[in-house]
Parts: structure tokens; C-alpha cells; sequence
């Protein structure tokens, strides 16, 4: 069984892409072992579906709406992922939350599912996360890699 790093949003809708720049980062400054897949999922949706196939371990990052103060980390397991998701925050959260559910149907749910999320400011056409967003980046990043470590299967940051 492998495990599957997933960051969804869109980078040109501000806070939205958060996800996506903790998993360019991850691509970016770290190596992982073979099983480990760091994957830009963007707002595909359900063409995501044939990832999930062979998948243990699920891990995503992305912008959730909890009512909570802006820039607030959370981290959301099992069952409390369906409750999250139907909060729509843009239109790849249905993507997503379908993904899960066929996924599901087509006997291949990760075993694990894991959602590290950040509560947005902004969600607007831009290109630059908001001040809040922005200043948990590295703590998204920082989760992310323990989650991973606890599952075994930890990165090693790229030296020079």
C-alpha cells in the first residue's frame, strides 16, 4: 500500500490554493521514499479517482472552511472529512467529496484519511495567499511531514 500526499485548490483564487503550494514545497524541498506520492491534485475532482487505487494512506491539504478565525489549523480525520467537505468553499470541494465517495463505492478508500486544513481570509481572484493563510504555511508544511513520520514514512529534506 503506498500513500498519497494530496494538495487541492486553485492557485488563482487566493487562500483556495494553499493546498497546492504546501505540496509544491514538499516537491520541492524534501525527498520521499518510493511509496510516498506528493501530488498537485489542483480542482480535479474526480479525475483524481485513479490515484486513490492501491492507496493506504491518504494525506490532504487544503483551505476549510471551519467558521474559525482566519489562518486557524485543523486537522480533520475520518469521518469528520464527509461533515467538513459539504461546506463548499469552491467548486473542486464537490470534486473532492465525490472523489471520496466513488472511491469509496469502488472498494479502493484509503484505509487512513487524513486533511490537514487552513481556515482563508480571502477567496478571491489573486495570485498571493493572505497575511493570515501565508503565515501558516510552514506549519502546514511542518504537520504535514509529522503526519507522515508517524505513518513511517517520512521526508528528508533536499540539502543544497
Amino acid at each position: 500500500m503506498s500513500t498519497l500526499v494530496l494538495g487541492i485548490g486553485n492557485l488563482i483564487m487566493t487562500d483556495d490554493g494553499v493546498g497546492v503550494r504546501v505540496v509544491q514545497r514538499l516537491q520541492r524541498e524534501y525527498r520521499f521514499p518510493p511509496e510516498v506520492k506528493i501530488l498537485d491534485g489542483g480542482t480535479l475532482g474526480l479525475d483524481l479517482l485513479p490515484w486513490l487505487e492501491g492507496v493506504g494512506q491518504l494525506l490532504m491539504v487544503d483551505a476549510v472552511e471551519t467558521g474559525w478565525e482566519p489562518g486557524t489549523v485543523v486537522r480533520l480525520v475520518g469521518e469528520e472529512l464527509p461533515i467538513a467537505l459539504k461546506t463548499k468553499l469552491s467548486p473542486h470541494q464537490m470534486g473532492l467529496q465525490d472523489l471520496l465517495a466513488v472511491a469509496e463505492l469502488q472498494g479502493f478508500s484509503p484505509r487512513e484519511m487524513v486533511l490537514w486544513g487552513v481556515q482563508p481570509a480571502v477567496l478571491e481572484m489573486g495570485m498571493e495567499l493572505s497575511l493570515p493563510v501565508a503565515a501558516q504555511l510552514d506549519e502546514l508544511v511542518e504537520r504535514v511531514l509529522a503526519e507522515l513520520a508517524a505513518w513511517g514514512v517520512g521526508g528528508q529534506p533536499i540539502v543544497g
